[in-house]
């Protein structure tokens, strides 16, 4: 039996001059493939489902229903467990290569290590990153303050894993790479959210488990990585605000005598949402990550716009007619005081070492330089913190030494300028012709992901805009926030694993890409009767077409971070082969 678009049967039940009518626009579109969207009822737009594999697929795989049941619930938790595990497996794989204290790891390392034996960080000799490695033990903790840049928690973080594992390169990156392999599994389960689909969440956390830079990052102890963890955490968190609140109003909507969720104005613009656990604890996480680096200030202004506009979308879609009004009136000020204050507040008691120490660099500032003022009511602590603060932001904002690897922005996304970790020549290289060979640690991207992710951010631009799109809108801002706010500092020395941050976005825009490349399962929401043949031939190998597809690129994305692992590992290779890795002079 030939199917049968919804439109076209309609049409035919409708009589006998229905096939007079010339075909709509849909009906000409089905020949390559287009298929309408269903209509989506209420409760779905508030709450929709997670998409299921159909019954045809475990058919070819032979599998029982009553198997495959238990096969889609383990898949929620057992597939991004899965991902994450071999992700960590990567991560931890000889971590403590190459045993040297790589880049930026000469600061933060050893901070950590003042932090969290004596509260503050001390003032470090010069050349004393040899004597560590050679016998830690043997180096004193600098009792002098030292002056520093950044807030304490990364630090505190990176401190955790040399209190563990000793003051050693495997010991300062532990932390680091274990929240790396968290933020894969964590990616995988907001995909799966974002999405519906457990199959494009764990896409999204394989391809952050085989991007360079977030592998890269994940095993250096640099605060950038941290960073991005508590960044994510947040957005994760939101999204579960997100369906926690717009679940509450499809609770309170009225039903109809045919069981059918109603739009009701009253309600809509009226209830008040109360106690939302998750978005004070997306308030902890932005404040965890502004408190690691400061650039966590615009991702917390970025996702409480993002948060608020969510909301009026929620009361719009249950039937407020001025849905802006009720959100003025019903959630700004809950959403502002579960935010802002708690991460202010999250801020504040990350300086705790250095605030009951006494010791750390200006802590005393207050009661000497700082004597006198009309500020003088306030706790000298805080009068301290203030004038450090402000110290350290005329310090950010004039920082435009030059440096061999620093970037500009612009020149992010396509990898212009990665930075060079770690370098070293070997000769006596019996693999080599030259008779040298080369270790390096570049965090860079993986070419092919963010190459792909360019096209992906233009898509996910398009479906915001045209489609009204509220994944590829959130998707964006998580981009913007991340990247954005760099392009007002141009002249600054700044880096490309700056980036490291909206990586994840990245990986969720190629994943929404390659989401629309595959297509809807055939058949899914026609609305066909029971016992009706919904075979769609042309839409079969188009969805068939756009799986291979999608199947060559995660392969191609999975082939070329294999293809850089040896410097991304600082793994020895032959001179040449090194040179066959610099695609661009600029990576040199």
């Amino acid at each position: 039996m030939t199917s049968t678009a919804p439109e076209a049967q309609q049409g035919n039940d409708a009589g006998d001059h229905a096939g007079e009518q010339p075909p709509s626009w849909q009906q000409r579109l089905r020949r390559f493939g287009h298929s309408p969207r269903p209509e989506t009822g209420l409760r779905e737009r508030l709450v929709p489902p997670y998409t299921r594999p159909g019954g045809q697929f475990w058919s070819v795989l032979a599998v029982p229903p009553t198997l495959a049941g238990h096969l889609v619930r383990w898949s929620a938790w057992g597939g991004p467990l899965l991902v994450a595990l071999v992700a960590g497996v990567l991560r931890f794989w000889n971590l403590g290569s190459p045993k040297a204290v790589i880049f930026d790891e000469t600061y933060y390392a050893k901070d950590a290590w003042a932090l969290v034996n004596q509260g503050y960080e001390g003032s470090w000799p010069k050349d004393v990153d040899k004597l560590i490695l050679k016998d830690p033990s043997s180096v004193d903790i600098p009792v002098d303050p030292g002056y520093v840049v950044h807030p304490p928690v990364g630090k505190w973080i990176i401190g955790f894993g040399e209190q563990l594992f000793g003051f050693t390169p495997f010991g300062w990156r532990f932390m680091v790479a274990l929240l790396g392999t968290l933020s894969v599994l964590m990616l995988c389960r907001i995909g799966r959210r974002l999405f519906r689909s457990t199959f494009l969440g764990c896409l999204a956390g394989t391809l952050l488990a085989v991007d360079g830079l977030h592998f890269v990052m994940s095993r250096t102890a640099l605060l950038d990585l941290v960073l991005m963890f508590f960044v994510v955490a947040a957005f994760g968190c939101l999204l579960v605000d997100r369906d926690w609140s717009r679940r509450k109003l499809a609770a309170a909507l009225p039903v109809d005598e045919d069981g059918i969720l109603r739009p009701d104005t009253h309600i809509a613009e009226t209830l008040r949402l109360g106690w939302r656990p998750w978005r004070i604890t997306a308030g902890l996480m932005l404040g965890l990550a502004f408190a690691t680096k400061w650039n966590g200030l615009y991702i917390l202004a970025a996702f409480g716009v993002m948060a608020v506009l969510w909301d009026v979308g929620a009361r719009r879609t249950a039937g407020a007619v001025q849905p802006y009004r009720a959100v003025a009136l019903k959630d700004l000020l809950p959403a502002f005081v579960s935010t802002v204050p708690v991460a202010i507040g999250t801020y504040l008691v990350s300086w705790t070492g250095w605030i009951v120490t006494d010791k750390g660099y200006y802590r005393n500032w207050a009661a000497t330089e700082g004597r006198g003022g009309s500020w003088t009511w306030l706790p000298d602590w805080l009068r301290s913190l203030w004038h450090y603060e402000y110290q350290v932001y005329e310090f950010h904002v004039g920082l435009t030494s030059g440096h061999t690897y620093q970037s500009n922005p612009w020149s992010w996304i396509v990898l212009g300028r990665p930075v060079s970790y770690f370098y070293e020549e070997q000769t006596g290289c019996l693999t080599s012709g030259t008779g040298k060979c080369a270790r390096e640690v570049l965090a860079l991207g993986t070419p092919l992901l963010w190459w792909t992710a360019c096209v992906a951010l233009l898509y996910v631009l398009w479906r915001w805009f045209f489609r009204r799109d509220w994944r590829a809108g959130a998707i964006a801002c998580g981009v913007a926030a991340g990247w954005v706010p760099w392009f007002l500092y141009q002249e600054r020395t700044i880096f490309l694993f700056y980036a490291v941050v909206f990586v994840p976005f990245l990986c969720l825009a190629v994943t929404m890409m390659i989401g629309a490349l595959i297509g809807p399962a055939v058949g899914a929401g026609t609305g066909s009767r029971p016992g009706k043949d919904t075979s769609d031939p042309t839409g079969e190998r188009r969805r068939t077409l756009g799986t291979i597809a999608a199947g060559v690129l995660v392969l191609l994305i999975v082939w070329n971070f294999v293809y850089f692992w040896p410097i991304y590992t600082g793994t020895s290779i032959p001179d040449g082969s090194w040179r066959d890795r610099m695609w661009l002079d600029t990576w040199v």
